[in-house]
């Protein structure tokens, strides 16, 4: 098991929540929810029971249609699994709740009861043809669970230097340029691999990325199939597949009707919709006005998609060809790939904006006298005013958008960070900093 950050959030769940409400835990598939409330049931209770409905036996499930009294329903729980439960000191797992919608309304009645704990795990679980039948219980204590972001990772593979490289941001000062290239070049394997446990789990393993990338294209014809499963014509799968290229053309926006290869309709909404619920992907939209608090002024018909696994969008760059071999993944190791890659390190900060639980906002307008356009890629909201960064892959120093912004903007603008693999520099407003550092950042501005 992966120390994952989300146990500190079930810990303080269980401290001022539980019982009275049940946790949930929401994810894409394979981002280690059902592996979490496990680990933390096994530590911080006596006993605990675990229902997979997707892997339920048929003796288990009859326990199920019947919940309405509440000491033959436990009994009967007990007596199927063999397991003994204790008041106030066990727990009881509903996982993949989302394929028994009755249990999922019966939560209401079981937290009322106040025995036993509970929490839930669920994939694609806001998705409304999954609850459209049941109300849906507002006694539950949602926390988000996301792929396992760059500092997880280090844990994972025993690298225990991440607290250092905070307080090494926290000076301010330059970290050399050899150190800089050893943490680019660390921060580069993460984008490789990701932050899918299993894919982690093979590079802990000691597998080369040939067998690492077959576990991540595991996971994306997954996604898919589940795509499949809400809608047969297989359009949200194309919607899905379609963000890396989409990202590469640097148009302002995601267009639908170029994943599907036809006109957008009312239905490619609903699709998209769907996409969105499954948490696979992360939405970034277009503030018309950053002068103004970000999310009043969101464009909803302008929106740019990022995959929520930085591993996964690697994989899917390099998916025109049967297998994405080590001599792509030495090359991107060693940042020798030829293709302008800035959109694979503008998927990276997205999703480690995302892991924080912000929203993501982009901005665009128009040069004077010109038909081209300026772009900041992320602004953040910072308290009453806003943070800008601009991602680039290179180590180039050319920012004139953000340049462009800060002018425009100068009352709005906190800060404005250029992110890329160059070590730490300032210039005016402008702090540059190399692109592991954005946690760092996104930890100042929350403070």
């Amino acid at each position: 098991m992966f120390r994952r950050k989300a146990t500190e959030s079930l810990k303080y769940w269980k401290e001022n929540y539980a019982p009275r409400y049940a946790a949930l835990l929401e994810g894409a598939r394979r981002v280690g929810k059902s592996t979490i409330a496990e680990a933390f049931a096994k530590e911080n209770y006596r006993s605990y029971i675990k229902i997979d409905f997707a892997n339920i036996t048929h003796d288990l499930l009859e326990v199920f249609k019947d919940i309405a009294v509440l000491d033959v329903f436990f009994l009967r729980l007990q007596t199927v699994t063999g397991i003994t439960l204790y008041k106030g000191e066990s727990v009881i797992i509903f996982d993949e709740i989302q394929l028994n919608p009755p249990t999922r309304q019966a939560i209401k009645y079981l937290v009322a009861d106040g025995r036993y704990d509970y929490i839930e795990t669920g994939s694609l679980i806001s998705i409304k043809k999954n609850v459209k039948d049941i109300v849906i219980p507002s006694e539950e204590y949602k926390i988000s669970i996301y792929p396992m972001d760059h500092e997880e990772f280090m844990w994972a593979i025993g690298n225990n230097t991440y607290d250092l490289l905070r307080e090494l941001y926290r000076t301010g000062k330059q970290v050399g340029n050899g150190i800089n290239r050893k943490l680019m070049r660390d921060f580069r394997i993460y984008m490789a691999v990701g932050g899918m446990p299993q894919a982690v789990q093979e590079y802990v393993n000691g597998k080369d990325f040939a067998q690492i990338d077959r576990v991540k294209r595991e996971i994306i014809d997954l996604y898919t199939n589940d795509f499949k499963k809400i809608d047969p014509s297989g359009l949200i799968g194309k919607m899905y597949r379609s963000i890396p290229s989409q990202l590469a053309t640097k148009q302002k926006r995601y267009l639908i009707s170029r994943a599907t290869s036809k006109r957008k309709t009312i239905k490619d909404l609903e699709r998209l919709s769907d996409l969105l619920d499954s948490k696979t992907v992360i939405p970034c939209y277009n503030t018309l006005n950053p002068s103004v608090t970000l999310s009043q002024t969101q464009d909803y018909d302008s929106f740019k998609l990022y995959l929520s696994d930085i591993g996964l969008f690697t994989t899917m760059i390099f998916s025109a060809s049967p297998a994405t071999g080590d001599n792509i993944y030495s090359k991107l190791l060693g940042d020798k790939l030829p293709a302008d890659l800035g959109y694979l390190y503008e998927n990276a900060v997205a999703q480690m904006i995302a892991s924080t639980g912000r929203e993501l906002y982009y901005h665009t307008w128009n040069k004077d006298n010109s038909t081209h356009y300026y772009e900041v890629d992320f602004l953040i909201q910072a308290g009453a005013r806003i943070a800008a960064f601009e991602v680039k892959s290179s180590t180039g120093r050319n920012h004139e958008s953000i340049d462009a912004f800060c002018k425009k903007y100068n009352k709005e603008t906190k800060e404005a960070y250029l992110f890329s693999q160059k070590d730490i520099a300032y210039e005016g407003k402008l702090k540059m900093k190399p692109v592991y550092m954005v946690p760092f950042v996104l930890e100042d501005l929350a403070n």
